[in-house]
């Protein structure tokens, strides 16, 4: 009885974990710079995401981006468009795919790419001056990713 009651464990959990599968970075599939899958395979939570948009050792979206939702993070950023009213210009899946790579959807972006290893121009080292060798950790992981475009999809008109 044990044994068939941890067998019975061993494959729930097996089972579960297969649900929620996490995509690499080298997986993503993008269409037309959409992302429709979810990267951890799991929902993301917008108090989250807001941490993740407004740390600097994170995201730091809020570097960039400008937001009235956003008005009580300090210092934000003009350098790339207002997010007033993103998640009604862009749908879930082309947010994923914004910030994952921004550059699927805009070539010529400036923004940076937080889910990807590989493909870099001029990758570097920390703080070494050296330059970094692929594939190279994301800047920010699979659920993180998942939980900005939970917060994004609150920037609402």
């Amino acid at each position: 009885m044990m044994r068939q009651i941890l067998i019975g464990m061993t494959v729930s959990a097996f089972c579960a974990g297969a649900a929620v599968a996490q995509v690499a970075p080298e997986a993503v599939a993008f269409t037309e710079g959409a992302v429709e899958q979810s990267l951890s395979g799991a929902a993301g939570n917008p108090e989250e995401g807001k941490k993740v948009f407004a740390t600097a050792g994170l995201g730091n979206c809020v570097a960039c981006h400008a937001a009235e939702i956003t008005k009580d993070i300090p210092f934000p950023g003009t350098v790339g468009p207002t997010l007033d009213g993103a998640a009604d210009r862009w749908s879930e899946a082309q947010l994923r795919g914004l910030v994952a790579n921004a550059k699927m959807t805009f070539d010529g972006t400036i923004m940076p790419s937080f889910y990807k290893t590989s493909g870099y121009i001029r990758p570097g080292d920390a703080y070494t001056g050296k330059a970094g060798t692929e594939p190279l950790p994301p800047v920010l992981s699979a659920q993180q990713v998942e939980d900005v475009v939970a917060y994004l999809m609150t920037f609402k008109e």
